[in-house]
C-alpha cells in the first residue's frame, strides 16, 4: 500500500508559508507591502528554479550526438522551450503585481534591504550562461559576481565552462546534411562547391532595393567564412571568435526559416522560433524591470550598489542571447523568389520515402 499523501505536506506549506519574514515587522515599524515584495521574489526564484530544470533537459538532448531531427527529441525540446517561454511571460506579468505598490509604499522598507538585491539571483546568472551569454559579453563585470557567496560563483563558472544551448544549437544547426549531397542541386546553372548558395545569394542580391546594396557585403560576413562571399562545402568552414553561430550553422538556419513549409522543417523552425520568443520574452521582463525601477526610485542607487536604472537599461540593450537568429530575417526573400528544389530533395523535406 502506498502511503497516504496530504495536500499540504506534499507541497510543503509548512515551510513555504512561513519563509516570508519581512525586515520591517522585526524591527517593529508598519510596512504593509514588503510581504507583497517577498512574495513576488520568492515566486521569482520559484520560476526560476523551474526555468533551470527545463533548459537543464533541453541541453541533455540537444548534447546527443545522434539526435534525430525526426524523432521524439526533438519535439520535446521544442515543447520544453516553449514551456520556458510560457514561463517568462508569467514573469514579466507578474511585474504588474509589483506596480500595484507606489514609490512610497516601497520606501517604507526599502532601506532596510541593504545590501540585499536582485543581483545577487545566482540563479538567473545560472540561467543566463546556460542559455549561451558569456562572461566577456556581459555589461558591468565588476558586479558580476561581486555580491554573490563562494558556492553560488562556483556554480556559475561550472555553467560557463560547460556547453551552452546556443553552442549546441550552432553543433545542431551545422549537422544538416543537405548542402554537401550534390545531387541534391544538379538542376542548378551554378556547379561551383555549393550550388544552392550561389544561386541564392544571386536572388537576394536581385531582392534588395538601391539603398540596400550594403547588405550584400553583410550577406556574406554572415554566410562565408571570413566574409570571402566565396561558398564552400558544408562543414569546412569554423565558426569566428566575433560570433556565436559559425557561417554553416546561419546557413543552415536560414534555410530551415525559407522552406519552413517542408514537414520535415517544421520542427526545426519551431525550435528555433522558440529561442526567439525566449530571448523577446527576457528583453522584454528587462525592459519592464527598468522602467518599474525608475518608477519606483528614479535616478538613486540600487539597494545593492548598482546604478539602477542605467545598468539594467545597458543590461537590456547587451544581452540578447539569440540576436544572430534574429538578424537571419534580414536575408529572406519572397517565396515567389525562392530557388526551385529538385523533385527529389522535396520528397526527402516531405517525408515521402
Amino acid at each position: 500500500m502506498p502511503k497516504e499523501v496530504h495536500y499540504s505536506d506534499y507541497l510543503q506549506l509548512d515551510k513555504i508559508l512561513s519563509a516570508q519574514r519581512p525586515e520591517s515587522a522585526e524591527l517593529g515599524l508598519a510596512a504593509h507591502d514588503e510581504t507583497l515584495f517577498i512574495v513576488i521574489h520568492q515566486t521569482y526564484e520559484l520560476w526560476f528554479k523551474q526555468l533551470l530544470v527545463e533548459t537543464g533537459s533541453v541541453i541533455d538532448i540537444m548534447q546527443s550526438p545522434a539526435l534525430d531531427d525526426n524523432s521524439p527529441e526533438l519535439q520535446t525540446v521544442v515543447h520544453r522551450l516553449g514551456r520556458c517561454a510560457t514561463i517568462l511571460k508569467v514573469l514579466v506579468h507578474q511585474i504588474d503585481i509589483m506596480e500595484t505598490m507606489t514609490p512610497m509604499d516601497f520606501l517604507d522598507f526599502r532601506d532596510m534591504l541593504r545590501p540585499a538585491s536582485g543581483f545577487q539571483s545566482w540563479q538567473f546568472k545560472l540561467l543566463e550562461a546556460r542559455l549561451g551569454l558569456k562572461y566577456e559579453h556581459r555589461y558591468g563585470q565588476e558586479y558580476y559576481i561581486s555580491q554573490l557567496r563562494q558556492p553560488e560563483i562556483n556554480r556559475i563558472k561550472t555553467a560557463e565552462k560547460e556547453k551552452s544551448l546556443l553552442q549546441l544549437l550552432n553543433e545542431w544547426l551545422e549537422r544538416m546534411p543537405f548542402f554537401n549531397e550534390s545531387t541534391n542541386w544538379e538542376h542548378f546553372v551554378n556547379k561551383g562547391p555549393d550550388p544552392f548558395w550561389s544561386e541564392y545569394r544571386l536572388r537576394y542580391q536581385e531582392s534588395l532595393a538601391d539603398r540596400e546594396k550594403d547588405n550584400l557585403s553583410l550577406f556574406d560576413a554572415v554566410f562565408y567564412p571570413e566574409g570571402s562571399g566565396q561558398p564552400v562545402p558544408a562543414g569546412e568552414d569554423k565558426p569566428r571568435t566575433t560570433r556565436s553561430l559559425s557561417p554553416a550553422a546561419c546557413r543552415s538556419a536560414l534555410f530551415i526559416m525559407l522552406y519552413r513549409g517542408y514537414p520535415i522543417l517544421q520542427l526545426p523552425f519551431q525550435l528555433l522560433h522558440q529561442l526567439l520568443e525566449i530571448d523577446e520574452q527576457l528583453s522584454t521582463w528587462r525592459y519592464r524591470h527598468m522602467s518599474m525601477v525608475h518608477r519606483m526610485i528614479g535616478t538613486r542607487i540600487g539597494t545593492g550598489g548598482s546604478t539602477g536604472k542605467d545598468y539594467l537599461k545597458a543590461a537590456l540593450e547587451s544581452h540578447h542571447l539569440f540576436k544572430e537568429i534574429a538578424g537571419l530575417t534580414s536575408f529572406l526573400i519572397e517565396r515567389r523568389r525562392l530557388p526551385p528544389l529538385s523533385p527529389e530533395m522535396e520528397k526527402r523535406l516531405g517525408f515521402i520515402a
